[in-house]
């Protein structure tokens, strides 16, 4: 019994510090789970993306369209409807000169081919049949000038330079409604400003104060006239510009060729 009994004090003593640190060990695992449990939720982060508000929304969705309508609605449209005008006729009338123009442009050199090939192949009418069957004023200008050849190679010179101003005239045809719209634009605009102001004037001495809203929202009306005109007259100015260049361009062709044509001619004289 004595052995039995120191046996089991032995066994004791030897498993005591591994029920000690399995014990402590359990006691650190309740304590940390009553730590996590007691700490507060952790506050989530702030989203960074900006929050858009009803007014950034409304000014995204605007479009273009939708501006210019409601400056020409805040301008008058009494003022504004005449510079509009201005504005359609112009382009109208523009877009119809660079159609017209790019339609008059002739390759010379490719044409003077042609009317050499057929003068010496088929003499002076196989000449008028390529000319005539070819679109432009260059063409026309050497169609004049082939139907004159038998009176000699004076009749000639002139024919195609009276020919040639006639041409130019046609060319130039409508310019001179793209310029009138130009320089009235600005003076509609100019004339809706001046009307404006007249009525803010008025505005402030009916109120008997000089309010400066009031004074304000009447200059920014009568302003939006001019603005108005002058971006007209800028758009249709361009178009000028262009539709003047090309002129230049045609009739600087027609020159040439003119000359060209007359030395051909001679040419063709002298080996007859």
């Amino acid at each position: 019994m004595k052995k039995l009994i120191a046996l089991f004090m032995l066994f004791g003593i030897l498993f005591s510090p591994m029920i000690t640190k399995a014990q402590e060990e359990t006691e650190e695992t309740e304590a940390d789970t009553t730590e996590e449990a007691a700490a507060p939720a952790p506050t989530p982060a702030p989203d960074p993306t900006p929050v858009m508000t009803d007014d950034d929304i409304v000014a995204e969705e605007q479009s273009f369209h939708q501006v210019i309508k409601d400056k020409f609605i805040e301008g008058d449209p009494t003022y504004m409807t005449p510079v509009l005008l201005c504005l359609i006729l112009g382009l109208a009338v523009a877009l119809e000169r660079i159609i017209t123009l790019n339609l008059s442009t002739t390759n010379t050199k490719k044409l003077l081919a042609k009317v050499e090939s057929a003068l010496e192949e088929g003499g002076i009418e196989a000449a008028k049949d390529v000319t005539k069957g070819t679109r432009g004023p260059v063409a026309s200008i050497f169609t004049q000038g082939l139907m004159r050849y038998s009176e000699g190679i004076d009749m000639v010179e002139k024919s195609i330079i009276a020919y040639g101003s006639v041409e130019m005239g046609r060319l130039e045809k409508g310019l001179v409604w793209i310029s009138l719209f130009i320089s009235l634009a600005p003076m509609l605009g100019f004339m809706g400003t001046v009307i404006g102001m007249i009525g803010a004037f008025d505005s402030i001495e009916a109120a008997g104060d000089i309010s400066p809203s009031l004074v304000a929202g009447g200059i920014k009306i009568a302003l939006l006239t001019t603005v108005a005109g002058l971006i007209v007259a800028i758009i249709l100015q361009l178009f000028y510009n262009y539709c003047v260049a090309k002129i230049d361009s045609i009739v600087n062709d027609m020159e040439d060729a003119s000359i060209s044509l007359v030395d051909i001619l001679v040419k063709h004289k002298l080996t007859r």
